[in-house]
């Protein structure tokens, strides 16, 4: 009987917050908005109508943007998310126009104000607002437009947001077939007593949570010690060790933003030459432009500033999942203590290794994992008594600062059959911690992006400039330093023999003329793709292109061809000789695309497959790969 009864009330499509995903929420206070964002920069004249309606027929693409959250009473367990039954998208949806010049800085101080701005706590956590107007930005077209969004973090880290691009963007001006989608049928708001027999059966399911992550920990700190003694390094940055500095105070409400944006290849060329991670190189940059503003000021700290770097904890088996936030964190030391640039850049190196094999030890989710065990009302009232008190000024500051970097689709990206320019993000800052340095990088190029507050850094202008100007000081001393040999790339990092070539396949049969050998998942679905070119000979025009598939295994690379310059289109197995484009990824991720398990378009936005050479050819491609992904389907 009490079965039936538990069965009747609970709810079944309500999915809690976890803990790592609440300290975004109890993080928050009324001058800590906890909310992720981006300024995206289109090139040329959109309608609003025509964006709005974009939106309203892919908002299903991504479940979380109909959701709201419901707390617990008495604050005893995490809120959940459910379906939000008065979602109204024109709620979340803003028109304005840019003001004065329609320059940069217009720009930037709507933007500041906009991020400002505390998300409503009632409604889906997001909020897009679309700015006409843009008829003053050097580099930008008169006229152009750009869409500013705010999506609470408690919803998605860095990884996943960079999967909300393909909300938005498609991979060529045409944009791609969405099919329409199901009714939104939300059920009535859950209550409080459902809500209660919800956490407790939560906890009753996992009544030893709090022991187990406690045994992990100690699991983790005896193989972190041997670790460190193995491999004779010391033990890396702790948290509480990073020096006081001006960055570290009581933050304000009013929001500081900026952006400037380096070429992707020639930071790669420095990365190339120092030997070192590209990574490493934006630290150093950034690094680099920090001592400058402080030793300015007079206020440059004797030992090193630490910054904080997450550390995606994302499946690679589940790259387009959008559960939540799943990462973790490495301290760095950004030797700012060191005048010499060259020197600066190599112990970055140096502590970075050491925090990446301490990270690898210790296990990325073994901290992250903690606040599970953390009860959400106690953790929500610490996090707000630790704000009214200023506890942050009475002890060394956990990290000075944070420097997240996310990579992005290296080819175009169309909104509305409308390119997309720049884009550049924003994340949090909190008591103690009043700079953030996000860094996307995009179509060749990197765009990074300081925010701040008005009390901690009311001059956030002159440091964006000073890391432009960091970025070209430290390209004239590595080149210098080259002295005009070039460096050997890293191993890892040579780019693929392309074989020398007449253009045209290899005879290697298709797998369907071998019967004798048994056929993989890929073979499979190359069988099925032979099969949909010779069905559609008529539809599909020949000229399209020559292309390779180069499928990652443990086994080694196993290789495809598809010639669709000729109708109908021919698939071998092989090397192709000069092919337009080369495709590469991992065959288990190759075989979601093929199964519907993960978007094409997503693949290519998270950097899970890769393209070398003609990209407009490869974008006719994927747009053939969609329609057999639909047949298959």
């Amino acid at each position: 009987m009490l079965g039936k009864i538990i069965k009747t009330i609970d709810i079944p499509n309500a999915e809690p917050v976890s803990g790592m995903d609440a300290a975004f929420l109890y993080g928050e206070t009324p001058t800590s908005p906890m909310h992720v964002g981006s300024v995206a920069i289109i090139d040329g004249a959109i309608k609003f109508k025509n964006f709005r309606q974009t939106i309203v027929e892919r908002i299903h693409l991504i479940p979380k943007l109909r959701k709201r959250l419901i707390n617990v009473p008495l604050g005893i367990d995490y809120p959940y998310w459910v379906d939000d039954p008065n979602f109204d998208v024109d709620l979340h949806l803003n028109y304005v126009a840019l003001p004065g010049n329609g320059g940069w800085k217009e720009l930037r101080a709507m933007a500041s104000q906009i991020f400002s701005e505390v998300l409503d706590r009632s409604k889906p956590l997001w909020e897009f607002t679309f700015v006409e107007g843009l008829n003053n930005l050097t580099t930008v077209p008169k006229g152009s437009v750009a869409v500013i969004s705010k999506i609470h973090h408690v919803a998605i880290d860095g990884m996943a947001g960079a999967s909300i691009l393909s909300l938005l963007f498609d991979l060529t001006p045409e944009p791609r077939p969405i099919k329409p989608p199901p009714p939104f049928n939300p059920a009535p708001l859950p209550n409080e007593l459902s809500l209660m027999v919800k956490s407790g059966l939560s906890f009753a399911k996992n009544p030893l949570k709090f022991p187990k992550l406690l045994a992990e920990a100690a699991a983790a700190t005896v193989k972190t010690g041997i670790v460190t003694r193995v491999k004779k390094m010391d033990l890396p940055t702790t948290p509480f060790s990073a020096p006081p500095s001006p960055l570290n105070g009581i933050i304000s409400l009013h929001r500081k933003w900026n952006m400037t944006i380096l070429s992707l290849d020639r930071v790669k060329a420095l990365k190339n030459i120092m030997e070192t991670t590209l990574n490493d190189m934006i630290l150093a940059i950034c690094a680099g432009a920090l001592r400058r503003y402080l030793n300015e000021k007079g206020k440059l700290p004797p030992k090193p500033l630490v910054a904080m770097v997450p550390i995606s904890t994302r499946k690679a088996s589940d790259p387009n999942s959008m559960d939540g936030n799943q990462l973790s964190a490495m301290l760095v030391q950004l030797a700012t203590n060191i005048d010499d640039p060259i020197e600066r850049i190599e112990r970055i190196h140096d502590n970075t290794i050491k925090g990446k094999t301490y990270q690898g030890a210790l296990g990325a989710k073994t901290l992250s994992n903690m606040a599970e065990a953390v009860p959400f009302g106690i953790a929500n009232q610490a996090a707000r008594l630790y704000s009214r008190y200023h506890i942050a000024e009475r002890h060394n500051p956990v990290f000075n600062l944070t420097i997240t970097n996310v990579p992005g689709p290296q080819f175009p990206l169309y909104l509305n059959g409308h390119k997309l320019i720049y884009v550049g993000g924003t994340a949090p800052i909190i008591d103690g911690m009043g700079l953030i340095i996000t860094i996307f990088s995009y179509n060749g190029q990197i765009m990074i992006s300081p925010t701040s507050c008005i009390k901690t850094m009311p001059d956030l202008d002159d440091f964006t400039r000073y890391i432009r100007e960091e970025a070209n000081h430290l390209e004239e001393l590595i080149l210098a330093r080259q002295k005009g040999a070039p460096a050997k790339p890293k191993e890892e990092e040579k780019p693929a023999e392309q074989p020398a070539s007449n253009g045209e396949l290899k005879s290697d049969p298709v797998p369907s003329e071998q019967p004798e050998t048994p056929l993989t998942e890929t073979d499979k679905f190359f069988q099925f793709a032979s099969q949909y070119l010779q069905d559609n000979a008529s539809k599909i025009k020949p000229g399209n292109g020559l292309f390779q598939f180069e499928l990652k295994t443990s086994g080694g690379p196993v290789l495809y061809g598809m010639d669709i310059n000729t109708s109908p289109g021919v698939i071998t197995k092989g090397i192709v000789d000069s092919p337009d484009a080369t495709l590469s990824l991992k065959e288990e991720h190759f075989l979601r695309i093929a199964n519907g398990k993960l978007g094409l378009t997503t693949a290519f936005m998270q950097g899970r497959l890769s393209i070398k050479g003609d990209q407009g050819k490869a974008m006719k491609l994927a747009k053939i790969l969609g329609y057999m992904m639909k047949a298959k389907a």
